[in-house]
């Protein structure tokens, strides 16, 4: 059956909460009959089947994440949801004091299997609803963070994260969720899959080609990696061969694989919608350069936002995101000087 990243993460949540009595769901607005099941319809529905275990909260994320910590220690596998992933910065003590470091604090006698689900991208809500906040948190120990850019990897990924004994926090894109009707979100891309039937995961920590290529490696990640497929396949016409790798996991990075594309094709671009500052980018730049230095035939590119806050003007936010043909260019460019 055919899939948007949406429909995968509402299939794959009721399906863990059928598997296991200690899943449940809590945040706002996710269970209300009638209402939209959270911002973006992915708990739609899952009331009628679940209604002791889906919880909605008052608008305070320090009470839905403070709530997940107490659970998940007591041996309960939360699945935490913030409307919009700029709202964690509402509960970073929760997030980065006590889930994060309650295993390792507590000398592994405590577990913290809490999933923390946050839609991410910029898509006309202005600064404060539009942050990618994925270099926030690949810089937190005690975190593992998954960002699914299909809806194959989205229902893999849940999976996984619901079942692993650490906290994982899943990045969603806004323009990748592919819901219908009054939720449907402006500038959508297609991001389906084909879902088998049997029970799969998709491992933390796996990252996968979407496009081999001997020119040039460009790892992105959620609508960055659509983006720079889209860019692949112009310059695929001038003759110029990417690979595109998509992390699916941030962290802990498949830096392996990544290494073993740039030992073939000797340049790295690395796409992303946060800004270039302190970003993904530099992360896995760094773990390139320290690593691999003599297979490298350019200087790494870092293609990313500005420094700035996320604009809202429409034309300002086209400008703001890598487009593919900013990509695009940037690879030429990247081939062509060195």
């Amino acid at each position: 059956m055919r899939m948007s990243i949406t429909e995968a993460l509402r299939t794959a949540i009721h399906g863990e909460m059928e598997r296991d009595e200690a899943v449940f769901c809590i945040g706002e607005d996710i269970g209300i009959p009638g209402g939209y099941g959270g911002a973006f319809t992915v708990t739609l529905g899952l009331e009628k089947d679940f209604r002791d275990r889906i919880i909605d909260t008052p608008i305070s994320e320090i009470a839905i994440m403070g709530m997940a910590c107490g659970a998940g220690a007591m041996g309960m596998r939360p699945i935490a949801d913030v409307q919009y992933g700029d709202f964690l910065l509402c509960c970073m003590d929760q997030v980065v004091n006590q889930i994060a470091k309650m295993r390792y604090m507590s000398g592994g006698k405590l577990t913290m299997p809490v999933v923390m689900r946050a839609p991410v991208g910029v898509t006309g809500r202005g600064s404060q609803h539009a942050q990618n906040l994925e270099p926030y948190f690949i810089g937190c120990p005690g975190i593992k963070v998954v960002a699914p850019a299909t809806a194959y990897d989205a229902m893999g990924l849940l999976r996984a994260a619901v079942r692993d004994d650490d906290p994982v926090l899943i990045f969603e894109h806004k323009r990748l969720y592919g819901s219908k009707g009054i939720r449907q979100e402006a500038g959508t891309l297609d991001a389906s899959s084909e879902i088998p039937d049997e029970d799969y995961i998709v491992p933390i920590g796996k990252g996968i080609i979407r496009r081999e290529g001997s020119d040039v490696t460009i790892v992105a990640n959620l609508l960055m990696m659509h983006y720079s497929l889209q860019a692949a396949e112009t310059l695929s016409q001038e003759g110029i061969n990417v690979e595109v790798i998509d992390p699916r996991t941030l962290w802990p990075l498949d830096i392996d694989l990544i290494i073993g594309s740039v030992k073939k094709t000797g340049r790295l671009a690395v796409v992303e919608e946060s800004p270039k500052q302190s970003g993904l980018g530099a992360e896995i730049g760094m773990q390139v350069a320290e690593r691999i230095p003599d297979y490298l035939l350019a200087p790494i590119r870092r293609i990313a936002a500005p420094n700035t806050p996320a604009p809202f003007s429409p034309p300002m936010e086209k400008f703001y995101i890598p487009q593919p043909e900013r990509i695009a260019g940037e690879i030429r460019n990247l081939v062509g000087e060195f």
